[in-house]
């Protein structure tokens, strides 16, 4: 069984069939799956979500790019939704230098994530980062907040397989998607074969990043044995060893997870 470590089913790409979809995911080898807001209305959403099914987990937290959904207000809401037994991490949280040129906005994302690093830390929660168009700020600030004392993963990772053994030594995972299959993913494909197994994680970022051959289609949990396959032909193992580590890895890092539901 498969654990989906990021999803946002609660997007409106999914209202359609959402039901219909989600309720097939136990019979097709989805395990457990955690929905990870973005923006203030997708974090309630998403625990909607872990109220209606059992196997779904969530994360709270602001996406760089919604930092304007963040006042003292929402860092209130966001502690108290921390504690809620199905409430797993603080995420996604990060940079995104990619959408945002403005040099203040920047440091306003630095706050925010800088304040919700600590929020996780305060929580005992792990975090799931987002860094996009960002590596050197995102790790200049890990270092600075000792990011090794709070668990997390680097969501959807982009940079070099130097940058993500640098975060391994952190003791963080890297979370792999679709993408490690395009072709064109020589720096993904090459981080997938180099770091430990034990430091990867499963996900989709649906209903982004299908991966092939469903590239530039809605994405869901369901493709992810793509993925399991891609990363165990890089690392010459077999997709069972994938899916059975990275559920592990999972596990560990989302403690909250309850296994004997």
């Amino acid at each position: 069984m498969i654990f989906e470590s990021h999803a946002h089913y609660d997007d409106k790409q999914f209202d359609n069939d959402r039901e219909e979809l989600l309720s097939s995911m136990q019979a097709n080898g989805i395990e457990y799956i955690v929905n990870v807001g973005s923006d203030f209305a997708a974090c309630k959403r998403t625990i909607e979500l872990t109220h209606k099914y059992d196997f779904i987990y969530g994360a709270v937290g602001i996406h760089p790019s919604d930092i304007a959904d963040l006042n003292e207000e929402v860092c209130q809401w966001l502690r108290e939704a921390g504690s809620l037994p199905k409430v797993v991490a603080i995420g996604e949280i990060g940079l995104d230098y990619y959408w945002e040129k403005d040099p203040q906005v920047q440091k306003k994302q630095r706050d925010w994530f800088l304040r919700q690093m600590e929020l996780a830390r305060e929580l005992t929660l792990p975090v799931i980062i987002h860094s996009r168009d960002a590596a050197e700020d995102t790790l200049k600030l890990m270092k600075e907040i000792h990011a090794q004392q709070i668990p997390g993963v680097v969501h959807c990772f982009s940079y070099s397989p130097e940058l993500a053994e640098e975060y391994v030594k952190m003791g963080y995972y890297i979370g792999i998607g679709g993408v490690v299959t395009f072709k064109n993913s020589k720096k993904l494909k090459e981080t997938a074969e180099r770091i430990p197994l034990n430091h990867i994680l499963l996900e989709t970022d649906c209903p982004y990043l299908s991966p092939e051959p469903f590239r530039g289609k809605r994405n869901s949990s369901l493709n992810l044995p793509y993925v399991a396959q891609e990363i165990a032909a890089l690392k010459g193992i077999s997709e069972d060893e994938v899916i059975l580590a990275t559920r592990e890895n999972a596990l560990r890092l989302f403690s909250k997870v309850n296994v004997n539901r």
